[in-house]
């Protein structure tokens, strides 16, 4: 997620109290965490590289608010333009030698409220539904669960033949 977008989803995930808002970088997820241990990380990073390589730059647009709830105690700004290359990448990134099967069907967001009680998710509904950012997307980045259990991007990955453009900065 780009400057300032980044940090200021970073801050609502804050407010709203969310005991990860401090591990988990602002992000749109491509492939849920997934352990590399059956399959070599090289071999995997080479995999996103072809990904990233296939892929082309596009808008997104964040607008406003959504919910995952009852099923999964969830606020999310909602990506409203980007939906299909994101829906894309994804099924790219899963299609590769790590094999993940998913909860539930692929639904490109930002989370900025997770297993909090009911009144602060109500309370971060709220206080982004008129939240909207525009940027462009040029890649995406891996990023790996540390013992201390933050998670930091380690590689990025630029679209259209790029390949890698050099580690990306921890957050």
């Amino acid at each position: 997620m780009p400057a300032p977008f980044g940090e200021q989803l970073q801050e609502a995930r804050r407010r709203a109290g969310d005991p990860l808002a401090d591990a988990v970088p602002s992000h749109v997820t491509l492939m849920p965490p997934t352990p590399l241990a059956r399959v070599g990380e090289p071999e995997f990073t080479e995999h996103l590289r072809a990904v990233a390589g296939s892929a082309e730059p596009f808008r997104m647009t964040l607008q406003g608010t959504g919910t995952f709830r009852p099923v999964s105690p969830v606020v999310f700004v909602a990506v409203a333009e980007g939906i299909a290359p994101c829906e894309r990448l994804e099924a790219m990134v899963r299609s590769g030698p790590v094999h993940r099967d998913l909860e539930f069907p692929y639904h490109p967001h930002v989370t900025i409220a997770h297993g909090v009680d009911e009144a602060a998710l109500d309370r971060a509904f709220e206080d982004l539904a008129g939240y909207r950012a525009q940027f462009e997307v040029a890649g995406f980045d891996l990023y790996l669960h540390g013992e201390d259990l933050v998670w930091r991007p380690v590689e990025r990955f630029a679209f259209g033949g790029g390949g890698q453009v050099g580690d990306a900065t921890p957050s």
